[in-house]
C-alpha cells in the first residue's frame, strides 16, 4: 500500500483541489464534473482543467476531457491525510486553546498544509487519537481508515422519536452560532415532539427545553437514534 510519505509533495493549491474533489465525490458517490469543482472553489472552469491535468500527471486523479473526475488510490489517500490534518487541528483548537466550534475552520484551513507527518502523528497521540472533529465529522487514522457511525438527519426522525446530536451538515459560522444560541451541541438529546405540515417546521425537546426550529435547521443536524 502506498503511504502518504511516498506521495509527491504538493502545492497548497493542489492539496485544496484534492480535498474539494474528495468532499464532492463523498457527497455524490460518483465522479464529479469540472463545473462542480469550479463552483465549489469559486474559480474558472479553465483553471480547474489546467489543475486536473497536473494532478493526473501525478497519478492523483482520473481525468479525461468532457468526462467526470475521480481520485486515484494515491489521490484518495492524499486527500484523506489533508482532511486528517484539518480535523485534528480543529480538535486541538477547541479542546486545548478554547476556540469555539464556529471559529476553527478557517484556522485549520491554514494549518492543514503543514507537511510534517511526524508532527501530525504526535498531535494525534497528544489528543488521544480522536475519531471525530468538533463538528462530528470522522477523522481518518494514520492509514486513512475512517470509523463511520450510523446517523440520520433530524428532519428524517418521526414524531415522538429521539436522537443524540452527532454532527452537523452545515459547518458555516452562522449556523454554528445559531446552534450555540439554542444550546444545541454534540451530545445533546433531541426529541421530535411535532412536525408542522404547513411549513415543515419541527417542535423539539432539547435537554428539557421546548423550541421550534425550521425544516432547514432540522435538515442540517445529524442524530444517532436512541
Amino acid at each position: 500500500m502506498t503511504t502518504f510519505a511516498q506521495i509527491e509533495i504538493m502545492t497548497f493549491s493542489e492539496e485544496n483541489y484534492l480535498k474539494t474533489i474528495y468532499h464532492l465525490t463523498s457527497l455524490t458517490g460518483s465522479e464529479v464534473s469540472t463545473n462542480a469543482i469550479a463552483e465549489k472553489m469559486e474559480t474558472k472552469a479553465s483553471s480547474v482543467t489546467d489543475m486536473l491535468k497536473k494532478l493526473s500527471e501525478k497519478d492523483l486523479v482520473n481525468y479525461k476531457k468532457y468526462q467526470g473526475v475521480s481520485l486515484t488510490e494515491n489521490g484518495r489517500l492524499a486527500a484523506k491525510m489533508i482532511v486528517r490534518k484539518h480535523r485534528l487541528w480543529e480538535v486541538f483548537l477547541v479542546e486545548k486553546l478554547d476556540f469555539s466550534w464556529d471559529e476553527v475552520h478557517d484556522i485549520a484551513e491554514q494549518l492543514e498544509h503543514i507537511k510534517s507527518e511526524k508532527l501530525i502523528n504526535k498531535l494525534d497521540d497528544f489528543l488521544g487519537n480522536p475519531t471525530e472533529d468538533p463538528h462530528g465529522d470522522p477523522i481518518p487514522d494514520v492509514n486513512g481508515r475512517i470509523i463511520k457511525i450510523e446517523k440520520m438527519l433530524l428532519s428524517e426522525i418521526s414524531e415522538n422519536e429521539s436522537g443524540i446530536c452527532v454532527g452537523v451538515k452545515d459547518t458555516s459560522s452562522e449556523f454554528l452560532k445559531y446552534l450555540d444560541k439554542q444550546h444545541i451541541a454534540l451530545g445533546s438529546e433531541i426529541t421530535v415532539l411535532a412536525k408542522e405540515s404547513f411549513d415543515q417546521s419541527v417542535r423539539i425537546l432539547v435537554e428539557n427545553r421546548e423550541l421550534t426550529i425550521s425544516n432547514k435547521i432540522a435538515a442540517n443536524l445529524f442524530v444517532k437514534a436512541i
